[in-house]
C-alpha cells in the first residue's frame, strides 16, 4: 500500500557539496533508492575530490553530473533548468559554507548553485562544516537568512567528533532525520504547500513511549507502546520550527531519530510525571503520547520473588498509576493546549464514545483515540489511523496512514487552537 510519506516513485535530485561529510552520501542515495525513490546526482568540483562520480552514478542507477556537464553540446535544454523541473524534492547533503553562500547571495557559479537558484520545488538543506567556519557571523548570516525561505527546510549540523578532530557544532545531522525531511517535504507536496517554519516561537511538551514499574528485582509491569507516535510529532514540530522537550520512557526506535530533541529519559510513572510538572510551565502545547503502565506495585520488592509464591503475590499492594493527563491539566494555563492519546478497542463508533469520555475526564482540548486491534497499525507499526475529538463534539477522522504523516495532520489541528 503506498502511503502520503512513501518515496516510492519520487524524483529526489541530491546534491553534494564541499563538506568532508560527503562521504556520507553515497550511504543517503542507497538508502532513497531502497526506499523506492528515482535519484539523480549532482556535485560540486569540492565534493567530486571526496567522492567518486562513479560511485553515485552506480548507486542511483543514474549518471552522476558536474560542472563540466552544464553547457555540453549535447543539451537540447540548459541542464540545470532541466534538473530543476525534473526534480520533485532537491536535497542538499551535505550544504557546505560555499554553496551556503552562493545560494543565499544568487550567486550561479557552477551547477549545483544554478539548479539551487532555478528550483520550484521543495529544497532540504543539511549543513556541514568546521565548527569555526560554522560559527562565522557571515556563516551564520546566511544560515539565519535560509531559515526565512518558504521553500528550504533547514536542517542545522549536530555536535560530534568532526575530521579536523574537534568536537562540537559541524557535523551533518543523520541520515534518519534527513529521510524524515524529505518524507514530510512529500507530504506537504501532496497538499500543494510547502512545509514551513509555521510553529516558530512555540514550545512543545511531548511524553513518548511505555512507562515501567517493577515488581520485584526481576520482573515489571509494562506494555507495548514503541513511543514512534511521540518521538514523530517531535520531529515534525521541530522540523516546522519548534522546540521542544521530548519525556520518554523506554522506547523501541532507532536512538538517531531523537537527534536535536531535548529529550528526557525516565522510567516509572512517577518519574514522567515529575519531569513533566517541571517543564509544563514553559510549553505552550502539551502532547501526552506516552502509554503510561496503568499498576504499580507499593513497595516492589528488592528481592526476586519465587516462582511458586508470584501469582500469590502480584496482586499484594498493587495500586493504580496517577493519572499523568488529568494531573497536569488541573494546572493548565490560559494559553496551554493539551492534546492527549487513548489507545482503544472495539468498533469505530465504541472507539469515538470511549475517546470522547475520556477527553472530557482528563481535561483534554483535543484527544486522539486510536484502535490497537487492527492488523497492521497501532503499537510496534508505522501505521496508524484513528478519532480527533475535541471541543463542541468536533470529530475527525483520522485515516490509516504513517504515523509521520499523521503527526503533521495533528500539528495541523493543533494550530487552530492557537491564539
Amino acid at each position: 500500500m503506498n502511503h502520503p510519506t512513501s518515496l516510492s516513485g519520487k524524483k529526489i535530485l541530491v546534491a553534494v557539496t564541499g563538506s568532508i561529510a560527503a562521504v556520507k552520501a553515497p550511504i543517503l542515495i542507497s538508502r532513497l533508492i531502497k526506499a523506492g525513490a528515482e535519484v539523480r546526482c549532482v556535485l560540486t568540483q569540492s565534493a567530486a575530490k571526496l567522492v567518486s562520480p562513479l560511485s553515485l552514478s552506480t548507486l542511483s542507477r543514474n549518471k552522476c553530473y558536474q560542472d563540466k556537464d552544464q553547457w555540453h553540446d549535447y543539451q537540447t535544454k540548459p541542464l540545470h533548468i532541466a534538473l530543476a523541473e525534473w526534480a520533485e524534492l532537491i536535497l542538499v547533503a551535505p550544504m557546505s559554507a560555499t554553496s551556503l553562500s552562493k545560494f543565499t547571495n544568487g550567486n550561479a557559479d557552477g551547477l549545483v548553485s544554478s539548479i539551487l537558484l532555478a528550483a520550484q520545488s521543495q529544497i532540504v538543506i543539511a549543513a556541514a562544516m568546521n565548527t569555526a567556519m560554522w560559527s562565522n557571523p557571515s556563516v551564520q548570516k546566511n544560515w539565519n537568512y535560509l531559515k526565512t525561505l518558504d521553500q528550504v527546510i533547514s536542517l542545522e549540523p549536530s555536535e560530534g567528533l568532526l575530521a579536523c578532530d574537534r568536537i562540537g557544532d559541524g557535523k551533518m545531522i543523520n541520515l534518519d532525520i534527513i529521510e524524515l525531511a524529505s518524507e514530510s517535504a512529500f507530504i506537504f507536496r501532496a497538499q500543494n504547500r510547502f512545509l514551513t517554519k509555521d510553529l516558530k516561537n512555540i514550545r512543545f511538551l511531548i511524553s513518548a513511549g511505555a512507562t515501567v514499574e517493577n515488581l520485584d528485582l526481576v520482573r515489571q509491569l509494562t506494555n507495548r507502546s514503541s513511543g514512534r507516535m511521540g518521538v514523530l510529532i517531535a520531529q515534525a514540530a521541530k522540523l516546522r520550527g519548534a522546540e521542544v522537550d521530548l519525556v520518554h520512557g523506554p522506547i523501541k526506535v532507532q536512538k538517531e531519530l531523537l537527534e536535536g530533541l531535548n529529550t528526557f529519559p525516565v522510567r516509572s510513572s512517577n518519574e514522567m510525571g515529575e519531569k513533566i510538572e517541571n517543564l509544563l510551565p514553559t510549553a505552550q502545547i502539551i502532547v501526552m503520547a506516552a502509554a503510561v503502565s496503568d499498576f504499580k506495585k507499593t513497595i516492589p520488592s528488592e528481592q526476586k520473588i519465587p516462582k511458586e509464591l508470584f501469582l500469590n503475590s502480584i496482586f499484594d499492594d498493587l495500586e493504580m498509576t496517577p493519572d499523568l493527563i488529568k494531573n497536569q491539566t488541573k494546572k493548565k494555563s490560559g494559553n496551554q493546549i493539551f492534546l492527549g492519546f487513548a489507545a482503544e478497542t472495539g468498533s469505530d463508533n465504541e472507539i469515538k464514545n470511549k475517546g470522547e469520555t475520556k477527553r472530557i475526564l482528563k481535561g483534554c482540548d483535543l484527544l486522539m483515540a486510536n484502535p490497537i486491534d487492527r492488523d497492521g497499525q497501532g503499537f510496534d507499526q508505522n501505521l496508524n489511523s484513528g478519532f480527533l475529538l475535541g471541543p463542541k463534539k468536533m470529530v475527525k477522522n483520522i485515516a490509516l496512514s504513517t504515523k509521520l504523516a499523521i503527526s503533521h495532520q495533528l500539528l495541523d489541528e493543533i494550530q487552530h487552537f492557537l491564539p
